[in-house]
């Protein structure tokens, strides 16, 4: 009985059909601490914004947080799937996000807005940064980044349009 209990250590052997290599594995580890840092953003905007419209904004700032927390995951296990180690730490967030500093006291809503579109553009410029390197090595990796880019820009968008003028702010919609 105890002879089955016992068993010798072997090698284990993974033969996947494709790994990452250093270059893909540095832009995901990037994305990866911006989308971390997106969502601490968030929740910090969340818990300090102040002024008019707050309840929109603080509602809205939630939808931040959960695409940022979405992704950030979907990011990591798909570098784990390439065989690549996701390093989400505190300190090397850090360290490594390439998000503007946001204020750590009360901050009204117009400021708010500004700050978090900057961060929401920040992360959705690492993605486009990287896309075409990880699309000519990982077409599958570069497919979860367009839902990134697609989605961020989106609540960009949404968020900046709080303090937009109409026909005034820049950039100046297209009109055709």
């Amino acid at each position: 009985m105890t002879d089955m209990l016992h068993t010798e250590k072997s090698t284990h052997v993974a033969r996947p059909p494709f790994t990452a290599s250093d270059q893909l594995a540095t832009h995901l580890q990037q994305l990866s601490v911006d989308l971390i840092d997106l969502h601490l953003v968030g929740k910090q905007a969340h818990w300090n914004v102040v002024g008019l419209n707050f309840r929109d904004l603080h509602l809205q700032l939630d939808e931040v947080v959960d695409a940022a927390r979405e992704f950030s995951d979907q990011v990591a296990e798909r570098m784990r799937a390439i065989y690549v180690t996701p390093d989400g730490r505190a300190r090397t967030v850090a360290e490594q996000s390439s998000l503007p500093d946001f204020p750590a006291t009360e901050i009204n809503t117009a400021e708010t807005v500004d700050l978090v579109t900057a961060s929401l553009y920040a992360v959705a410029g690492t993605a486009r940064r990287i896309h075409d390197d990880v699309d000519a090595e990982d077409p599958t990796t570069a497919d979860i980044l367009h839902a990134i880019i697609e989605r961020l820009e989106q609540l960009a968008w949404m968020i900046d349009a709080e303090n937009r003028v109409a026909n005034a702010s820049l950039p100046r919609p297209i009109h055709r």
